[in-house]
């Protein structure tokens, strides 16, 4: 069953999911919360503590106090800037140490877990936990992506590649070959509504969602659930392209029913590294 779990909780499904699982399976579970990034009902029913980012370090000591022995990041949280973070004194003294204002978010992630297991936690993967959530390769559901698709599928990853290369984002939509628009700060569900207004008459585009060439497997994979294939469908896009093996999906079962009903793809790809 595996030492008590700690859950720094950022919002979407992903931190839900990995709750409702240690309950299931009767695993104590204790939910770091982080004031305007995470869902309050979340934290009803179990043992919680509510925080900042800029003062994320004490719960540290919360952590330690609750026994907890293994750590998952999961879901997201929009980067503050350093006006709105006000960090404490503990949390300015890492950030100064490891430079993480000229970070991207990748490497920030790795700093952070490096730090928090230096302060003797493990950190582990959410697929780590939930063993059957990482994405397969193949296509869920009964709508199968066209030629067209393929096409936009296939200049997706190249363009997601290249800006993951730089650390800026996961995600790009594609229609008939043009790129609506790409994922930065605002995370996948705001660059699904912003493409619903660029979008082209004629077929759908499609969300490609592929992990960073550098990426830190353990926090931040490329994520999808029912939510991001119910708001692909009502921005008007045709599918969902996925790395297989390089992203989760939260819930299969329930992202295969949303795709079926809404009429639109979804669908694991092999991407060559």
């Amino acid at each position: 069953m595996g030492p008590k779990l700690g859950i720094l909780a950022g919002s979407g499904e992903l931190p839900v999911r990995l709750r409702d699982h240690c309950l299931m399976q009767g695993r104590d579970v204790f939910i770091i919360a982080f004031n305007g990034h995470t869902d309050p009902s979340i934290v009803e029913g179990v043992e919680h503590f509510w925080t900042r980012l800029g003062s994320a370090y004490s719960a540290i000591k919360v952590l330690r106090d609750a026994g907890v022995g293994e750590l998952v990041m999961a879901g997201g949280i929009q980067r503050p800037t350093l006006k709105d973070l006000r960090p404490d004194f503990q949390t300015l003294k890492f950030m100064t140490k490891i430079g993480s204002v000229g970070l991207g978010d990748d490497g920030m992630l790795t700093a952070i877990i490096n730090y928090l297991e230096n302060e003797g936690f493990q950190v582990v993967g959410a697929d780590d936990v939930l063993g059957d959530i990482l994405a397969r390769d193949g296509v869920y559901g009964q709508v199968e992506p066209d030629a067209e698709a393929w096409a936009d599928i296939d200049r997706g990853i190249g363009v997601a590649r290249a800006l993951g290369a730089q650390d800026v984002g996961q995600s790009v939509i594609v229609q008939q070959g043009f790129i609506l628009g790409v994922e930065a700060v605002e995370g996948t569900d705001a660059l699904i509504k912003r493409c619903a207004e660029l979008k082209h008459s004629g077929a759908g585009g499609v969300l490609v969602k592929v992990k960073k060439p550098q990426q830190e497997r353990r926090a931040d994979l490329p994520t999808i659930g029912p939510v991001t294939v119910r708001n692909a469908a009502e921005s008007g896009l045709r599918g969902i392209a996925v790395e297989a093996g390089g992203a989760l999906i939260v819930d299969r079962d329930a992202v295969r029913a949303t795709a079926d009903s809404a009429g639109i793809f979804v669908v694991g790809i092999e991407v060559p590294q």
